[in-house]
């Protein structure tokens, strides 16, 4: 989570105001020779071993280690754009991605930086997140449905992008020039955003996640992609009703009552609704030049059944109406004399009725993976998810609180660190089971956004960042955590 820019004049005049009228020569300059001198927010943190890591932050910020952490001096990235993480294949060669499809690539360990053209940069789209899978192999993540990867260094990048077809369910949603495009075959991207990336180093296990509950895995090095299942996820039988009628009948209304009261408190979840008709109303209402009886049919079926959800306990905000009729329908005929066909079969049932269903709307920030079978996720309200299938299934485990959890990693044994908002940690022993506070004396009272924690493959060494540069540093695989920076002031 990026906090609010502050222009370097604006931020001249408040220290000026908290400091009177007095002569003081500030130096705002980014720092040379490698010495920090603003201690910028940080929002991603690589662990290569326990010698060397990167983190990368606001306005361009670069921080390395190479001596474990008691040490840390500022790269030369020749940028004031965010960096909203960086990933290294080993302990020389990373890249760093961030604000207007920026990608940054170092090959001294973070000292350096050097940028690199991508079809991206020039479409000015935001890079949430990479990940090196060697020294010559990444994936980055972004907004738009970006997928892109490179198999030789970052000299090339290959668009996987997730795109929208003509069968695409947004595609009516799309203006008239975009629906041409997408007709000519040209690129338009799916309105989604993808925050992060995670593959093991050196192994073709990559996964991905993003708003509306996306879960991708890939076992090929990010070639293709499968999609991953939530636990949860529930589909009702048909609610079926007579022919040429509306109302939920009578023996169905409870159940749609007790499906809403069940996951009326699980705000990741939410309801979608969709209306279907038998063959005989398309024939009758759908099928003349005008099929305007049809979709007030089918639109008052779905409004039924929301007022039947709302009234059980579940907002209105979490009510989706999915397969609503295109009543503008007649736009589209010119350039597709098959759009209203395809849409009528898309409503068609055995019995008209109305379809209710679970689905997943987690905001997710960070997934990782110890191995190539477990994992955890971190995400917005305190959710935290959990696979030991490689990212097949995952599963919704609960903490304490609903403040935003903004990464998570684990190591062997099972123990597990998860961070956020205002200062929030919480730990686990059981591989993300069970979560608890850490004792008084493992953690610094902090009130400030703990943004990224990595541990390096063996598990011993790991760092959380976040902001104000704050760096903490464990040497005893996450139980005890001590700042390194910023330095304590001086006497």
């Amino acid at each position: 989570m990026q906090r609010s820019p502050i222009a370097p004049a604006a931020l001249a005049l408040i220290l000026a105001g908290a400091l009177g009228c007095h002569d003081f020569d500030i130096d705002f300059s980014r720092g040379t020779g490698g010495k920090i001198v603003l201690y910028d927010d940080l929002y991603s943190v690589s662990v290569v071993d326990d010698q060397n890591a990167v983190a990368v932050g606001y306005y361009g910020a670069a921080y390395s280690t190479s001596d474990g952490g008691q040490t840390w001096q500022q790269g030369d990235t020749d940028t004031l754009s965010s960096l909203y993480s960086v990933s290294m294949g080993d302990a020389l060669n990373g890249w760093a991605v961030g604000q207007r499809g920026l990608i940054l690539r170092t090959e001294d360990g973070g000292r350096s930086w050097k940028r690199q053209p991508n079809i991206k940069e020039s479409e000015g789209t935001h890079l949430f997140s990479v990940s090196a899978i060697d020294r010559n192999r990444a994936i980055v993540v972004g907004e738009w449905g970006t997928r892109i990867r490179t198999l030789d260094g970052g000299r090339t990048w290959e668009d996987h992008s997730f795109t929208i077809d003509i069968d695409h369910r947004m595609f009516v949603w799309l203006n008239p020039e975009e629906q041409e495009r997408v007709r000519n075959g040209e690129n338009v991207y799916d309105d989604v955003t993808l925050n992060d990336v995670d593959c093991l180093r050196g192994t073709p296990n990559c996964w991905l996640i993003g708003e509306f509950g996306y879960l991708f895995y890939s076992e090929d090095a990010g070639q293709t992609w499968q999609q991953s299942n939530i636990e949860g996820s529930v589909e009702l039988d048909l609610v079926k009703v007579p022919f040429n009628t509306l109302r939920v009948p009578t023996e169905s209304q409870e159940p749609l009552r007790n499906f809403a009261r069940s996951i009326k408190n699980d705000l990741h979840l939410n309801v979608a609704i969709e209306a279907y008709a038998s063959a005989e109303e398309i024939r009758r209402f759908g099928r003349s030049d005008d099929p305007t009886e049809l979709f007030e049919i089918l639109e008052a079926r779905m409004q039924e059944v929301r007022t039947v959800i709302e009234d059980a306990g579940v907002d209105g905000s979490r009510v989706r109406l999915r397969g609503q009729p295109p009543w503008d329908y007649e736009d589209y005929l010119d350039d597709d004399p098959e759009f209203l066909e395809r849409y009528l079969k898309s409503r068609l049932a055995d019995s008209g009725g109305m379809q209710v269903r679970v689905i997943q709307n987690p905001i997710l920030f960070t997934v990782r993976f110890r191995d190539a079978q477990n994992g955890l996720i971190a995400g917005l309200g305190g959710v935290v998810l959990r696979t030991d299938d490689g990212g097949r299934n995952w599963a919704y485990r609960k903490i304490d609180r609903k403040q935003a959890l903004f990464s998570v990693d684990s190591v062997e044994g099972g123990r597990a660190v998860a961070v956020g908002e205002k200062g929030l940690i919480r730990v686990s022993t059981d591989s993300g089971n069970t979560w608890r506070a850490p004792s008084a004396d493992a953690f610094p009272d902090i009130f400030t956004f703990m943004r990224d924690v990595g541990f390096e493959s063996t598990g011993r060494v790991g760092f959380i960042v976040g902001q104000t540069g704050q760096i903490l540093r464990s040497t005893d695989s996450g139980i005890q955590w001590r700042p390194v920076l910023p330095p304590p002031p001086k006497a």
